[in-house]
């Protein structure tokens, strides 16, 4: 990852180098040939895919019926959560970008993720159709991402970071475990999270499909 030439930044150098979930694009940003990849952003980003396997057995202990162990898996994902925001800032502020932060970064996503899905299904307390439709859409955006990045990068947009935020606190929600009105309040959530995941990833199709024609007309005139 590389050094932004002012370290408060312009914000189009900030939309620059964000997907249209509103998130660091570690595709977007030029790799600085001098920088290691032991440094404390790529640390940030191993820490996260670390947590995922502490995650999955605080939240499958005894079956996922423990309250402690629910309430310490919640806050593990929190934690998890945060570190997103931080590596990506500090990967861009101190020029810390490398080609295995732009590989690292996403799968820890991903997996985080998943991971939460998946065991929430498999536990029972969460639709499988709800992880499936999910777990489609990042996954194929991230292709798209890949398909369309020597065109250009689609600039962030305000309903990719609500629909970022609004997975991340339904998730939370089913993690911990509660019961009546607020068990209703999480489903809630999750419902528009997944209408809010759905919408964005089909805008994100069209709008990567006029990228790389605008990308194809260029290269042929």
């Amino acid at each position: 990852m590389s050094t932004e030439p002012d370290q408060s930044g312009s914000r189009s150098a900030a939309a620059k180098w964000r997907n249209l979930d509103g998130e660091p694009d570690p595709l977007a940003a030029p790799v600085a040939p001098s920088v290691s990849a032991w440094n404390i952003a790529n640390a940030v980003t191993m820490l996260r895919l670390l947590l995922v396997p502490v995650f999955a057995v605080l939240l499958f202990h005894d079956d996922g019926k423990d309250t402690d162990w629910r309430v310490a898996a919640f806050l593990t994902f929190v934690v998890a959560s945060m570190t997103d925001r931080f590596d990506g800032e500090l990967a861009r502020r101190r020029g810390l970008i490398t080609d295995f932060g732009k590989i690292a970064d996403p799968i820890a996503d991903k997996a985080l993720t998943g991971t939460a899905l998946v065991g929430l299904s498999a536990l029972g307390e969460l639709p499988w159709w709800v992880t499936v439709v999910v777990l489609v859409r990042e996954v194929g955006v991230t292709l798209l991402r890949f398909w369309v990045i020597r065109h250009g990068v689609i600039p962030a947009s305000r309903g990719g970071k609500v629909k970022t935020a609004l997975q991340v606190l339904a998730i939370g929600l089913y993690i911990l475990p509660l019961e009546g009105a607020a068990q209703a309040i999480a489903q809630a959530v999750m419902a528009v999270a997944v209408i809010v995941t759905v919408v964005t990833g089909a805008d994100y199709v069209v709008r990567a499909f006029r990228l790389r024609g605008a990308g194809a007309r260029r290269e042929r005139s």
